[in-house]
Protein backbone atom coordinates (compact mmCIF):
# COMPACT_ATOMS: atom_id res chain seq x y z
CA UNK A 1 0.00 0.00 0.00
CA UNK A 2 1.30 3.45 -0.91
CA UNK A 3 2.10 5.78 1.96
CA UNK A 4 0.09 8.94 2.36
CA UNK A 5 2.05 11.94 1.09
CA UNK A 6 1.86 14.44 3.94
CA UNK A 7 3.83 16.06 6.71
CA UNK A 8 7.09 17.99 6.86
CA UNK A 9 9.39 16.63 4.14
CA UNK A 10 12.51 18.79 3.76
CA UNK A 11 14.46 18.77 0.51
CA UNK A 12 17.78 17.68 1.95
CA UNK A 13 21.09 19.03 0.62
CA UNK A 14 23.72 16.69 -0.80
CA UNK A 15 26.93 16.89 1.24
CA UNK A 16 30.28 16.85 -0.57
CA UNK A 17 33.75 16.25 0.84
CA UNK A 18 36.79 18.46 0.38
CA UNK A 19 37.40 16.95 -3.06
CA UNK A 20 33.87 17.63 -4.27
CA UNK A 21 32.70 14.02 -4.04
CA UNK A 22 29.43 12.92 -2.46
CA UNK A 23 30.03 12.37 1.25
CA UNK A 24 27.96 9.37 2.28
CA UNK A 25 29.28 9.69 5.82
CA UNK A 26 27.91 13.20 6.27
CA UNK A 27 24.66 12.31 4.56
CA UNK A 28 24.10 9.42 6.97
CA UNK A 29 24.97 11.62 9.96
CA UNK A 30 22.62 14.39 8.88
CA UNK A 31 19.77 11.98 8.21
CA UNK A 32 20.21 10.40 11.64
CA UNK A 33 19.74 13.78 13.32
CA UNK A 34 16.83 14.76 11.06
CA UNK A 35 15.05 11.48 11.78
CA UNK A 36 15.49 12.06 15.52
CA UNK A 37 13.94 15.52 15.08
CA UNK A 38 10.66 13.91 14.08
CA UNK A 39 10.49 14.83 10.40
CA UNK A 40 7.88 12.86 8.48
CA UNK A 41 10.12 12.13 5.52
CA UNK A 42 12.63 13.53 3.07
CA UNK A 43 12.93 14.70 -0.51
CA UNK A 44 16.26 13.39 -1.77
CA UNK A 45 17.72 15.18 -4.81
CA UNK A 46 15.35 18.07 -5.14
CA UNK A 47 16.62 21.52 -6.02
CA UNK A 48 18.33 21.88 -2.64
CA UNK A 49 19.95 18.50 -3.25
CA UNK A 50 21.72 20.01 -6.29
CA UNK A 51 20.33 17.26 -8.51
CA UNK A 52 21.35 19.14 -11.66
CA UNK A 53 24.98 18.92 -10.50
CA UNK A 54 25.04 15.13 -10.09
CA UNK A 55 25.53 12.45 -12.69
CA UNK A 56 23.45 9.26 -12.70
CA UNK A 57 26.01 7.24 -10.74
CA UNK A 58 26.14 9.89 -8.01
CA UNK A 59 22.35 10.10 -7.86
CA UNK A 60 22.10 6.36 -7.35
CA UNK A 61 24.75 6.55 -4.63
CA UNK A 62 22.83 9.26 -2.79
CA UNK A 63 19.55 7.34 -3.03
CA UNK A 64 21.17 4.13 -1.77
CA UNK A 65 22.68 5.90 1.22
CA UNK A 66 19.44 7.74 1.98
CA UNK A 67 17.33 4.60 1.76
CA UNK A 68 19.55 2.83 4.27
CA UNK A 69 19.33 5.76 6.68
CA UNK A 70 15.63 6.59 6.38
CA UNK A 71 13.35 4.38 8.50
CA UNK A 72 10.58 2.58 6.67
CA UNK A 73 7.93 4.54 8.57
CA UNK A 74 9.19 7.81 7.06
CA UNK A 75 8.66 8.95 3.49
CA UNK A 76 11.52 8.73 1.03
CA UNK A 77 10.73 10.84 -2.03
CA UNK A 78 13.35 10.79 -4.77
CA UNK A 79 13.82 13.68 -7.18
CA UNK A 80 14.00 11.92 -10.54
CA UNK A 81 12.95 14.62 -12.99
CA UNK A 82 14.83 15.44 -16.18
CA UNK A 83 14.05 17.33 -19.38
CA UNK A 84 13.81 14.06 -21.26
CA UNK A 85 10.79 11.85 -20.66
CA UNK A 86 12.92 8.79 -21.39
CA UNK A 87 15.59 9.78 -18.84
CA UNK A 88 12.95 10.66 -16.24
CA UNK A 89 11.41 7.20 -16.59
CA UNK A 90 14.78 5.49 -16.28
CA UNK A 91 15.76 7.49 -13.20
CA UNK A 92 12.36 6.90 -11.62
CA UNK A 93 12.68 3.16 -12.14
CA UNK A 94 16.15 3.25 -10.55
CA UNK A 95 14.80 5.12 -7.54
CA UNK A 96 11.93 2.65 -7.21
CA UNK A 97 14.34 -0.30 -7.28
CA UNK A 98 16.30 1.35 -4.47
CA UNK A 99 13.21 1.65 -2.30
CA UNK A 100 11.89 5.17 -2.87
CA UNK A 101 8.25 5.59 -1.84
CA UNK A 102 7.50 8.19 -4.51
CA UNK A 103 9.23 10.29 -7.15
CA UNK A 104 9.26 14.07 -7.49
CA UNK A 105 9.25 15.07 -11.16
CA UNK A 106 10.28 18.61 -12.02
CA UNK A 107 8.57 20.28 -14.97
CA UNK A 108 10.68 19.88 -18.15
CA UNK A 109 11.74 23.37 -19.11
CA UNK A 110 14.88 23.60 -21.28
CA UNK A 111 12.90 23.99 -24.51
CA UNK A 112 10.71 26.56 -22.84
CA UNK A 113 8.75 27.62 -25.91
CA UNK A 114 7.58 24.05 -26.51
CA UNK A 115 6.62 23.34 -22.90
CA UNK A 116 2.88 23.63 -23.36
CA UNK A 117 0.08 22.00 -21.40
CA UNK A 118 -0.07 19.31 -24.08
CA UNK A 119 3.64 18.54 -23.69
CA UNK A 120 3.38 18.34 -19.90
CA UNK A 121 0.28 16.16 -20.04
CA UNK A 122 2.10 13.72 -22.30
CA UNK A 123 5.28 13.81 -20.20
CA UNK A 124 3.71 13.23 -16.80
CA UNK A 125 1.27 10.60 -18.00
CA UNK A 126 4.05 8.69 -19.74
CA UNK A 127 6.16 8.75 -16.58
CA UNK A 128 3.20 7.80 -14.39
CA UNK A 129 2.28 4.90 -16.67
CA UNK A 130 5.83 3.55 -16.56
CA UNK A 131 6.67 4.26 -12.93
CA UNK A 132 6.48 1.47 -10.34
CA UNK A 133 5.95 4.12 -7.64
CA UNK A 134 3.61 7.13 -7.35
CA UNK A 135 4.85 10.42 -8.76
CA UNK A 136 4.45 14.05 -7.77
CA UNK A 137 4.58 17.09 -10.01
CA UNK A 138 7.27 19.61 -9.06
CA UNK A 139 6.58 23.24 -9.93
CA UNK A 140 9.53 25.53 -9.21
CA UNK A 141 9.39 28.51 -11.60
CA UNK A 142 12.19 30.40 -9.86
CA UNK A 143 14.62 27.84 -11.36
CA UNK A 144 12.77 26.48 -14.39
CA UNK A 145 11.28 29.83 -15.54
CA UNK A 146 8.11 27.97 -16.51
CA UNK A 147 4.98 27.38 -14.48
CA UNK A 148 2.47 24.61 -14.93
CA UNK A 149 -1.09 25.95 -14.71
CA UNK A 150 -3.79 24.78 -12.30
CA UNK A 151 -5.99 23.30 -15.02
CA UNK A 152 -3.21 21.04 -16.27
CA UNK A 153 -2.39 19.91 -12.73
CA UNK A 154 -6.06 19.13 -12.05
CA UNK A 155 -6.23 17.12 -15.27
CA UNK A 156 -3.06 15.20 -14.39
CA UNK A 157 -4.37 14.57 -10.87
CA UNK A 158 -7.01 12.26 -12.36
CA UNK A 159 -4.24 9.74 -13.12
CA UNK A 160 -4.15 7.17 -10.34
CA UNK A 161 -0.33 7.20 -10.18
CA UNK A 162 0.03 11.00 -10.03
CA UNK A 163 -0.61 11.54 -6.35
CA UNK A 164 0.53 15.05 -5.55
CA UNK A 165 2.41 18.22 -6.30
CA UNK A 166 5.14 20.25 -4.70
CA UNK A 167 4.44 23.88 -5.52
CA UNK A 168 7.23 26.35 -4.83
CA UNK A 169 5.51 29.28 -6.53
CA UNK A 170 3.72 30.45 -3.36
CA UNK A 171 0.70 31.18 -5.57
CA UNK A 172 -2.08 30.56 -3.07
CA UNK A 173 -4.89 31.27 -5.52
CA UNK A 174 -3.61 28.54 -7.82
CA UNK A 175 -2.93 26.22 -4.91
CA UNK A 176 -6.46 26.71 -3.64
CA UNK A 177 -7.93 25.97 -7.05
CA UNK A 178 -5.98 22.71 -7.26
CA UNK A 179 -6.96 21.70 -3.73
CA UNK A 180 -10.61 22.36 -4.52
CA UNK A 181 -10.86 20.55 -7.84
CA UNK A 182 -8.26 17.76 -7.69
CA UNK A 183 -9.28 14.38 -6.21
CA UNK A 184 -9.33 14.27 -2.41
CA UNK A 185 -6.32 11.91 -2.25
CA UNK A 186 -4.14 14.33 -4.27
CA UNK A 187 -1.53 15.89 -1.96
CA UNK A 188 -0.59 19.52 -2.48
CA UNK A 189 2.68 20.35 -0.73
CA UNK A 190 3.87 23.92 -0.31
CA UNK A 191 7.53 24.46 -1.08
CA UNK A 192 8.51 27.09 1.47
CA UNK A 193 8.85 27.13 5.23
CA UNK A 194 7.45 30.67 5.33
CA UNK A 195 4.02 29.41 4.31
CA UNK A 196 3.44 26.22 6.33
CA UNK A 197 0.52 27.60 8.35
CA UNK A 198 -1.35 29.43 5.57
CA UNK A 199 -0.90 26.50 3.18
CA UNK A 200 -2.26 24.01 5.71
CA UNK A 201 -5.13 26.40 6.39
CA UNK A 202 -6.36 26.18 2.79
CA UNK A 203 -5.97 22.41 2.60
CA UNK A 204 -2.34 21.61 1.71
CA UNK A 205 -1.31 18.25 3.12
CA UNK A 206 2.31 19.06 3.84
CA UNK A 207 5.37 21.15 3.24
CA UNK A 208 8.75 20.63 1.56
CA UNK A 209 10.76 23.39 3.23
CA UNK A 210 14.47 24.07 3.01
CA UNK A 211 13.89 25.55 6.47
CA UNK A 212 13.17 22.02 7.70
CA UNK A 213 16.86 21.18 7.36
CA UNK A 214 17.98 23.74 9.93
CA UNK A 215 14.81 24.06 12.03
CA UNK A 216 13.22 20.62 11.76
CA UNK A 217 11.58 20.56 15.18
CA UNK A 218 10.07 23.99 14.69
CA UNK A 219 8.59 23.05 11.30
CA UNK A 220 7.19 19.82 12.71
CA UNK A 221 5.77 21.75 15.68
CA UNK A 222 3.87 24.08 13.35
CA UNK A 223 2.47 21.13 11.40
CA UNK A 224 1.53 19.13 14.50
CA UNK A 225 0.00 22.10 16.32
CA UNK A 226 -2.15 22.90 13.31
CA UNK A 227 -3.50 19.36 13.08
CA UNK A 228 -4.04 19.11 16.84
CA UNK A 229 -6.05 22.33 16.70
CA UNK A 230 -8.04 20.99 13.75
CA UNK A 231 -8.86 17.81 15.67
CA UNK A 232 -9.84 19.73 18.76
CA UNK A 233 -11.91 22.15 16.72
CA UNK A 234 -13.71 19.27 15.02
CA UNK A 235 -14.38 17.70 18.41
CA UNK A 236 -15.59 21.03 19.75
CA UNK A 237 -17.90 21.58 16.78
CA UNK A 238 -19.30 18.08 17.19
CA UNK A 239 -19.93 18.70 20.87
CA UNK A 240 -21.47 22.07 20.07
CA UNK A 241 -23.79 20.46 17.54
CA UNK A 242 -24.77 17.76 20.04
CA UNK A 243 -25.50 20.37 22.69
CA UNK A 244 -27.62 22.40 20.26
CA UNK A 245 -29.64 19.39 19.17
CA UNK A 246 -30.12 18.24 22.76
CA UNK A 247 -31.25 21.70 23.82
CA UNK A 248 -33.79 21.80 20.98
CA UNK A 249 -35.13 18.39 22.03
CA UNK A 250 -35.69 19.65 25.58
CA UNK A 251 -37.81 22.66 24.61
CA UNK A 252 -41.17 20.86 24.50
CA UNK A 253 -40.65 18.75 27.65
CA UNK A 254 -39.60 21.87 29.53
CA UNK A 255 -42.68 23.72 28.41
CA UNK A 256 -44.87 20.74 29.36
CA UNK A 257 -43.69 20.62 32.98
CA UNK A 258 -43.58 24.38 33.50
CA UNK A 259 -45.80 26.69 31.47
CA UNK A 260 -48.33 24.10 30.22
CA UNK A 261 -49.09 21.67 33.07
CA UNK A 262 -46.88 22.90 35.89
CA UNK A 263 -46.44 20.74 39.00
CA UNK A 264 -49.05 18.15 37.91
CA UNK A 265 -47.20 17.80 34.62
CA UNK A 266 -43.85 17.52 36.39
CA UNK A 267 -45.13 14.77 38.68
CA UNK A 268 -46.72 12.89 35.81
CA UNK A 269 -43.47 13.16 33.84
CA UNK A 270 -41.54 11.77 36.81
CA UNK A 271 -43.81 8.74 36.79
CA UNK A 272 -43.32 8.30 33.04
CA UNK A 273 -39.52 8.36 33.17
CA UNK A 274 -39.26 5.96 36.11
CA UNK A 275 -39.15 8.16 39.21
CA UNK A 276 -41.95 8.56 41.74
CA UNK A 277 -44.14 11.53 41.02
CA UNK A 278 -47.55 10.68 42.37
CA UNK A 279 -50.41 13.14 42.67
CA UNK A 280 -50.12 16.82 43.40
CA UNK A 281 -51.80 18.11 46.60
CA UNK A 282 -55.29 19.57 46.18
CA UNK A 283 -56.49 21.85 44.87
CA UNK A 284 -53.99 20.99 42.13
CA UNK A 285 -55.41 18.28 39.93
CA UNK A 286 -53.45 15.40 38.31
CA UNK A 287 -53.34 15.18 34.54
CA UNK A 288 -56.29 13.42 32.95
CA UNK A 289 -55.84 10.51 30.54
CA UNK A 290 -55.79 12.71 27.45
CA UNK A 291 -53.19 15.00 28.97
CA UNK A 292 -51.09 12.02 30.08
CA UNK A 293 -51.17 10.68 26.51
CA UNK A 294 -50.02 14.04 25.12
CA UNK A 295 -47.27 14.27 27.76
CA UNK A 296 -46.11 10.77 26.91
CA UNK A 297 -45.87 11.73 23.23
CA UNK A 298 -43.80 14.80 24.13
CA UNK A 299 -41.42 12.73 26.26
CA UNK A 300 -41.10 10.10 23.55
CA UNK A 301 -40.35 12.72 20.91
CA UNK A 302 -37.64 14.10 23.20
CA UNK A 303 -36.23 10.57 23.57
CA UNK A 304 -36.79 10.63 27.33
CA UNK A 305 -38.96 7.50 27.19
CA UNK A 306 -39.03 4.63 24.74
Amino acid sequence: MNKQICGVLPPIPTPFDANGNVSQEHLRANLKRWVEAGLHGFVVLGSNGEYVMLNEKEKICVWETARAAIPQDRLFIAGTGADSTHETIELTKHAAQLGADAALIVTPHYYRGQMTATAWLHHYRAVADASPIPILIYNVPVYTTVEIDAGTVIELAQHENIVGMKDSSANFAKMGEIIRFAPAHFSVLVGTGAAIFPALSIGAKGVVPALGNIAPRECVAIYNAFHTAQTEQARYMQQLSEARNLQLRMIRPNAAITAKWGVPGLKAALDEVGYYGGSPRAPLMPLNDSERTKLREILREAELVA
